[in-house]
């Protein structure tokens, strides 16, 4: 049983986001600095603000746009939960959730230092973060192949082109500024140099498999690998890969941005504009730029037809192979059948952009209404999500935020948030989505007896928790506040 559940959160993990993940919709309209990263044109109540590495952006962001908890992990006869390989579990039931394209999407940012300070005629802000992004679209048919087994597609051709799959991690420097331009328009700006590390990327032209009548795969494989970083690759005779490996002195030298750099840029643009006294507008553009990849870099191209094992589970799902036998038996088949020729081309890779819309209402002076839509741009992919908060701030000392959102093919996805200033120290704990509904994992020793319990949440798709410390100083006097904070939005008073 333990296996079979390790398998499940294996699976559940591969669909999700990272760590620390950009989303965080609900503090759009709280009173923290981090919101400028969802557009520079807004701005908070403090003064001065300093971020620290590992103290000013602790977060965990898990997102699956597919499945859920209660479709991998089910009640079965007892009260304890099994998984879906479990015998007991039509797994139609569970191939039928499963999406002609499934993506997988993970970004994780690890700030590094943060400052922000007001000039004579607006807000100035800097930025150094660490970030890795990740995008991939695995075919609906791959995954019923692996869980069906071969005997169903007998004589069959699968079609896998629309397969994709990239990684790029890279440093990122940003600079940014932003003022009041008129009485109800402020707007804000932030250019990002970026230092890129590694990047991995496969782009088919066209990518298939056929299953014969005896069962044997053939592999239609016409597609480009492109990668840039410290690795070493190392190919046999047949010109098959035969090794990958990190290459420890130039991975130094390119943590420490020696040598060749792969240089990239990227901007922020935001504006805020006061539609009525109540009502406040806004609208950016996050992370519209680009990575030019030119040192340590080989592009490797095949086009050709391929025999190799096969892709099949269905013996984890019967107890008579092990995960790692039937992973390691694909990769090792694969690796043998591939050969591919090799050029240093560079190339060039976008970034994920994102585009935030807002609308708050403000009923007070402390209490507001906001709706935000979000969406984030890949490729040729949209993740789209629209929030509904009700925010309090109360001066400069408490700002709260409840939220709801709808995200993820869910709908009910419930946020909160909460700052705390106390003296120079600003805490926060942020989150976009709270289990509402759980449900317990009992696992048994071999006499039947309950061993351990876990509690799982029931109907949770996307797990988004964010929570740290700010250092603050100072804040804007009333008479000075509408200096930098637009006309309509809560104005803190004195200390």
């Amino acid at each position: 049983m333990k296996r079979k559940i390790l398998i499940s959160i294996i699976i559940i993990v591969s669909q999700f986001a990272w760590l620390n993940a950009q989303s965080n919709r609900i503090l759009y309209y709280m009173n923290l600095p981090q919101k400028r990263n969802l557009n520079p044109a807004l701005t908070s109540s403090d003064s001065v603000y300093i971020g620290l590495p590992g103290i000013s952006g602790i977060g965990i962001n898990l997102n699956n746009n597919i499945l859920n908890f209660q479709d991998v992990l089910m009640r079965g006869q007892s009260d304890s939960l099994v998984t879906f390989l479990h015998p007991s579990v039509n797994i139609e039931d569970f191939i039928s959730r499963i999406k002609d394209r499934n993506f997988i999407e993970p970004e994780l940012t690890i700030p590094v230092f943060s400052l922000a300070f007001p000039v004579k005629k607006g807000y100035i802000f800097f930025d150094v973060n660490e970030r890795a992004e990740m995008n991939a679209v695995i075919p609906g048919s791959l995954i019923e192949l692996g869980l069906r087994g071969n005997g169903s597609y007998a004589g069959d051709y699968v079609d896998l082109s629309n397969f994709r799959a990239g990684m790029k991690i890279y440093h990122e420097i940003g600079l940014g500024f932003s003022r009041k331009y008129s009485t109800k328009l402020r707007a804000g700006f932030k250019g990002k140099v970026l230092f890129g590390l590694a990047n991995f990327s496969v782009t088919p032209s066209s990518l298939g498999i056929r299953i014969s009548d005896d069962y044997s795969h053939t592999l239609d494989a016409d597609l480009t690998v492109n990668m840039s970083g410290p690795i070493n690759i190392t190919r046999d005779e047949a010109n098959h890969i035969k090794d990958i490996q990190p290459d420890e002195d130039l991975m130094l030298n390119t943590l420490m941005l020696k040598g060749p750099k792969n240089l990239g840029f990227a901007v922020d643009m935001g504006a805020t504009y006061m539609l009525t006294k109540k009502i406040m507008l806004s609208a950016a553009v996050t992370d519209l730029g680009f990575i030019n990849w030119k040192s340590n870099v080989t592009n490797l191209r095949t086009n050709d037809v391929y025999k190799f094992d096969g892709f099949d589970i269905t013996g984890v799902m019967n107890g008579d192979r092990t995960f790692d036998q039937v992973t390691s038996g694909i990769a090792d088949s694969l690796k043998e059948s591939f050969s591919f020729t090799e050029t240093n081309d560079p190339f060039r890779t976008m970034l994920p952009t994102g585009l935030n819309l807002g609308a708050s209402y403000n009923l007070s002076k402390n209490f507001s209404l906001g709706l935000l839509s979000s969406s984030r741009i890949i490729g040729k992919q949209v993740r789209e999500a629209l929030t509904v908060s009700t925010n309090l701030r109360l001066g400069t000392m408490v700002s709260t935020s409840l939220s709801y959102t709808a995200a993820n093919h869910r709908f009910d996805n419930i946020g909160a948030g909460l700052m705390l200033r106390m003296s120079i120290f600003q805490f926060y704990v942020l989150t976009d989505n709270i289990p509402i509904f759980w449900n317990k994992l009992v696992s048994f020793d071999d006499r039947g007896n309950p061993e351990s319990t876990i509690y799982l949440p029931d109907n949770w798709n996307t797990v988004d928790l964010k929570f740290g410390m700010n250092l603050v100083f100072g804040h804007r006097k009333a008479r000075k506040a509408a200096k930098f904070v637009p006309e309509g939005q809560t104005v803190p008073g004195n200390k």
